[in-house]
């Protein structure tokens, strides 16, 4: 609901531009590309149990805060003339907020979607994590189905005020639902209780490595620094060797050495160059198609016909992987998305607005299917090739990544935040899901030494004659 309305909200506070939808992003992004690593890390060392009571509290009531401060500036608009330091202040708050909520709901993802699908496939065929993947999905797809169409209803036929107002009414509401449903499959599936049994010994061991022997590395290095100290000529060398060691202990470099060492970097990269996009429902797409003067409850119709597209990937999946595996049906899968994606640029050239508008939002929606393969393909890759032990820093950094692009995106909203030059926008979009395309494909190459079988499409080729 949130990710909906959000890009509405902004653009009521400042009418005419997507300054205030872009600079949102901005923070929102950054927050999860600079702590991305972090999160991951940080889950790595912690129960389950403390993870879903961090994650649901901090995530529900972060827009909580963000609702209850939407609904001030909409009451008050005059504030903005009157009190610009009041204005901006709650301005801060609201992109804050969202930091925050976009954090935790990092953890819960990697939590869910990189940890407990796993274990909870291990021991059982192959194919029952293809279908966890799928259904999960569904099961997201479903919500982004509902939300944003009850939410554009509201908009249009109530006020922008009561969707703020709902959406810090159904948080309050939620993160008990939430916290009970979770909580449930975690008591009741035994591999779960006994990962996380072994997660917290491991958890106690490492620490112990960490605080134990402290005391004589730090001895070690203060008479090491006498040593240097004593040798002018070394001293330079000592502190360069002092820095190099201080960065490669660093958490944060240790997260992306332990991500680069990883076979699935390509499919991971090519994923998350397709977060720079405006092709999507976002905050920017949104913002412009409300400018342009399509009413909220269409904006919200659309976006979630765009998400019963998406729907259909997750039953499609499973389908193209048993027959086609895992890589293939990737590669068939982004290139089938960049080829709806001509619908969108296609768009730049007509004349109508409304016409205009509704093209690019059908090529989107059509694009979901070919978005949403490609994304349960490259999440089973990472799934199925990084280790248990790595699983969730890769997750951390991965994600981080695809906020970086997403962050770039919303850079470029800051640049170019005319909406009469949204067109720009579209054509880089599409320039850097051709990028990913192609990378993706560089992939497939190196892992398989081709990328189709041309014998097999010249013998279907003959038979059909």
């Amino acid at each position: 609901m949130w990710e909906f309305s959000v890009g509405l909200y902004m653009i009521k506070f400042w009418p005419d531009s997507l300054l205030m939808a872009a600079a949102y992003g901005v923070v929102e992004s950054a927050s999860a590309t600079l702590f991305g690593p972090f999160v991951g890390q940080w889950l790595d060392r912690s129960t389950y149990p403390k993870v879903l009571q961090i994650w649901l509290s901090t995530q529900n009531f972060s827009f909580i805060v963000a609702g209850i401060t939407v609904v001030g500036l909409l009451i008050y608009p005059e504030l903005r003339e009157t009190n610009a330091t009041a204005f901006t202040l709650l301005i801060v708050l609201i992109n804050l907020s969202g930091a925050v909520a976009v954090l935790s709901t990092l953890a819960g993802t990697i939590l869910i979607e990189r940890e407990w699908l796993v274990v909870i496939s291990e021991g059982h065929p192959s194919n029952l994590l293809t279908k966890m993947n799928s259904r999960i999905r569904r099961i997201d797809l479903i919500s982004k189905l509902f939300a944003p169409v009850v939410s554009g209803f509201i908009i249009s036929f109530v006020s922008l005020i009561a969707s703020a107002a709902c959406l810090a009414i159904w948080n309050v509401v939620s993160v008990f639902l939430q916290y009970w449903l979770l909580n449930s499959v975690y008591e009741g599936i035994p591999a779960l209780t006994e990962r996380n049994r072994k997660r917290g010994l491991n958890a106690t061991l490492l620490y112990d490595q960490e605080e134990g022997p402290s005391t004589s590395r730090d001895q070690s290095r203060q008479n090491q620094d006498l040593e240097d100290h004593s040798e002018d000529v070394s001293l330079g060398n000592s502190r360069v060797e002092k820095f190099v060691k201080r960065v490669s202990d660093n958490s944060f470099v240790r997260a992306w050495q332990v991500y680069l060492r990883q076979d699935v970097v390509l499919p991971g990269l090519a994923l998350a160059l397709l977060y720079f996009t405006v092709l999507s429902f976002g905050t920017l797409m949104t913002a412009t198609l409300e400018w342009e003067g399509i009413p909220a409850y269409i904006i919200g119709t659309g976006r979630g016909i765009s998400a019963i597209v998406g729907i259909s990937a997750t039953f499609l999946y499973p389908f193209l992987e048993t027959r086609i595996s895992t890589l293939r049906t990737g590669l068939w899968s982004i290139w089938s998305q960049w080829t709806c994606l001509l619908v969108c640029v296609g768009s730049i050239w007509v004349k109508n607005n409304t016409t205009s508008a509704y093209l690019l939002m059908a090529g989107v929606a059509a694009s979901r299917l070919g978005l949403w393969v490609f994304d349960l393909s490259v999440i089973q890759q990472m799934q199925d090739q990084v280790s248990e032990s790595d699983r969730a820093v890769v997750g951390g950094v991965q994600n981080s990544i695809q906020s970086f692009w997403d962050l770039m995106t919303y850079i470029m909203g800051l640049i170019i935040s005319n909406p009469q030059d949204f067109w720009k926008l579209i054509i880089m979009s599409f320039g850097l899901v051709t990028v990913a395309a192609i990378t993706y494909s560089v992939h497939i190459y190196r892992v398989r030494k081709h990328l189709f079988h041309f014998e097999k499409l010249i013998m279907l080729f003959h038979h059909s004659i």
